[in-house]
């Protein structure tokens, strides 16, 4: 096999990866995990939901295209809230964002560039593209890493999943 082969299959490997770890999981064990990821963000970095204006109010599906389920974001500045979905069709929201579950989480980590992934079609939006702007500004506005926070919640584990996620990215 050549190594462009190889190197193709390990790329779908990971990319799929997401998917086949998480289709077993019952989306309702997931949810007090989103529910203390959203507090915990609302909480350290409440200037994040406050940046947003009026967009705070609408619903973003952020999508990782290789995961069996979708994510439902409202920022509401008082009450954020975070839930995964089946992917299903008509799930209604108001702003769409797509990519691989490890382009998002390397966006949101500040890593990647919104505006680069988007003209290579790494990242696709939809909808209502005025807020998904202004949601990409306030995160990129931010002092260190959002994912680097979390990461520190889940102590070691935690860390060490992160730091595994960003070698497989590049």
């Amino acid at each position: 096999m050549a190594h462009s082969e190889t190197a193709s299959g390990n790329s779908s490997f990971f990319r799929n990866l997401p998917a086949r770890v998480f289709a077993p999981l019952p989306l309702p064990l997931l949810q007090p995990l989103l529910k203390k990821i959203v507090r915990d963000i609302a909480q350290n970095r409440p200037e994040l939901f406050s940046r947003l204006g009026t967009h705070q109010q609408k619903i973003f599906l952020i999508d990782p295209v290789n995961m069996p389920f979708v994510f439902l974001l409202m920022p509401m500045a008082g009450n954020p809230q975070l839930h995964a979905r089946r992917r299903r069709k008509n799930i209604p929201h108001d702003a769409r964002i797509a990519g691989t579950f490890l382009t998002l989480l390397h966006m949101i980590d500040g890593k990647l560039d919104g505006d680069a992934l988007f003209f290579t079609r790494d990242l696709m939006i939809d909808g209502d593209t005025e807020a998904v702007v202004v949601l990409r500004n306030a995160l990129d506005d931010l002092e260190g890493s959002i994912v680097d926070d979390l990461a520190s919640h889940f102590g070691p584990v935690g860390k060490t999943t992160i730091a595994v996620l960003r070698r497989i990215r590049r």
